[in-house]
């Protein structure tokens, strides 16, 4: 592949975005792990984090909720668009330091684990030009509406090295590489699959990777219209 003729600049940011739409009822619970993740890398490493939530559209409390996290900044659009919001995170970082940045993106619905974005600085010590990472599902409170949703996604759902999912909720690439194919698409749905694509069109391999998962929300009405939400209703209609 092209990617690998490139030199293994070390990382010295990540820079996280959080697109988020109405999204009080989970967003506390995404930022708080997303900042005992940050926490783990200035505790190890030399590398400075920020992470962005991107309210787009809110009219709850998502604003409000956003602010008690003073390590996380906030941005405000009204695009209506996963695609565009993730874009305009991003935005807020310019291409200065791309070749050692390192951008990361999960959902507002979303919880990583402690060592999350230590697993996304590791891959990319290793050569690793973007990241797919994999999604296990929250269905506490959800798996009453269909008692063999669970069992459903474990069987379709691969869990592994290689696998073929791409999940915006847990996504990362070097800043130059995103920059060089234009960064995501302005799409209400499959921004994350587009952008993948096209960093593999451009020569720069995703590794599909299974040992930095992420947690996410079992409800079956999401924000994005195929995105996770429909991934799992399709398995409802057929558990």
């Amino acid at each position: 592949m092209i990617s690998d003729a490139f030199p293994r600049t070390p990382v010295t940011q990540i820079v996280v975005v959080v697109p988020a739409h109405n999204e009080q009822d989970l967003l506390d619970a995404c930022l708080t792990a997303l900042v005992r993740a940050q926490r783990r890398v200035r505790d190890v490493a030399s590398v400075s984090v920020s992470t962005i939530v991107v309210l787009d559209a809110c009219t709850d409390d998502s604003a409000r909720i956003a602010a008690r996290h003073p390590s996380v900044s906030a941005v405000e659009v009204s695009h209506r668009n996963v695609g565009a919001a993730r874009a305009a995170g991003f935005a807020t970082h310019g291409p200065e330091h791309s070749a050692s940045t390192w951008f990361a993106t999960t959902d507002a619905d979303t919880r990583v684990g402690e060592d999350w974005l230590l697993g996304h600085l590791r891959h990319a010590a290793d050569g690793a030009r973007s990241v797919a990472g994999t999604v296990a599902v929250d269905f506490e409170g959800h798996i009453e509406e269909n008692l063999g949703l669970r069992s459903s996604y474990d069987a379709h759902y691969r869990n592994e090295f290689g696998h073929p999912h791409v999940h915006g909720a847990n996504l990362g690439v070097r800043a130059a590489e995103y920059l060089s194919i234009g960064g995501f698409a302005s799409l209400t749905t499959g921004e994350d699959h587009d952008l993948v694509r096209r960093l593999e069109l451009g020569g720069f391999e995703c590794r599909r990777v299974c040992d930095i998962p992420v947690t996410t929300s079992g409800r079956l009405r999401g924000r994005a219209p195929d995105g996770m939400a429909g991934f799992l209703r399709a398995l409802e209609a057929t558990a």
